[in-house]
């Protein structure tokens, strides 16, 4: 097991700039097995000052995070999430897949939109358990990959139990990741077409096992690329507003705004 390349797409998620710098965080895929229900695992670690405040547009799927401070799980998070690191401490976060949610919660993963639970009230997992066995590896060094490796294995060992996906699981997940692999794509109509659904069954998947709509899919791909093109900075605000599919510049200006609470031009300035 290795841990990504700093420059992980992922990154694309993540609102940093020059005036909101992020902590270390040290990223490792899943055991192949795991494949179908993880994306991966992040530990970021970190000593502070100062409070800084991270800011992410949260990918379309469920998380667990246990920090050296609590253990919980979260559903998907419409706008743009927020958690504030002070002094030290750690984390160790799973990024599901998109098949992962609804078998974890036992039911929709609608009624967990913009919310979490503590990790222990999970009906399906022992999560008590699961958070000693992450404090316990951690509880060396959390710096050392070693720890990681063995809070991994904690995880693995807990979710194993959740494979393999379900019918409705891998689809969901097959269309996600088509969705991501066709950034040309803007209307709901053309991911449906493409899986041979109607768009009330699209509907219907999506709310079920994402939370939102296969309407806010486009939306937060769509800004996931705005903002790893914005961090690279090699395009006009226009150029930019065109490629990603906007009719023109104020939309996209909106709706980056909307959900960031900043301008495209204000996050390029930043970078």
């Amino acid at each position: 097991m290795r841990s990504d390349k700093p420059d992980d797409p992922v990154d694309r998620a993540h609102l940093t700039s020059v005036s909101r710098p992020s902590p270390p965080i040290h990223r490792y895929p899943p055991s192949p097995g795991m494949a179908e229900l993880i994306t991966r695992y992040w530990v970021p670690v970190w000593s502070l000052a100062e409070p800084s405040t991270q800011r992410t547009l949260q990918f379309p799927v469920c998380l667990i995070v246990i920090s050296n401070s609590y253990a919980r799980f979260y559903g998907v998070s419409r706008g743009a999430s927020e958690v504030t690191l002070a002094d030290e401490g750690w984390a160790v976060g799973v990024l599901f897949r998109p098949s992962a949610g609804r078998r974890l919660v036992g039911r929709p993963v609608s009624t967990l939109v913009d919310a979490f639970v503590e990790l222990d009230s999970l009906p399906t997992l022992d999560g008590a358990t699961l958070a000693q066995g992450v404090h316990a590896a951690m509880s060396d060094d959390p710096h050392s990959e070693s720890s990681h490796r063995k809070a991994i294995a904690a995880y693995e060992d807990a979710l194993a139990r959740f494979l393999p996906v379900d019918e409705q699981g891998s689809q969901i997940n097959a269309i996600i990741d088509w969705l991501e692999a066709h950034p040309e794509v803007t209307r709901v109509s053309e991911v449906a077409d493409a899986f041979g659904l109607s768009e009330r069954a699209l509907q219907r998947l999506v709310e079920d096992r994402v939370g939102l709509t296969p309407k806010w899919l486009i939306q937060r791909r769509r800004l996931h690329d705005a903002v790893a093109r914005l961090k690279a900075g090699d395009r006009t605000l226009a150029d930019l507003a065109a490629e990603l599919g906007y009719t023109d510049q104020a939309h996209f200006t909106h709706d980056f705004r909307a959900v960031t609470g900043l301008t495209p031009g204000r996050y390029l300035a930043d970078q």
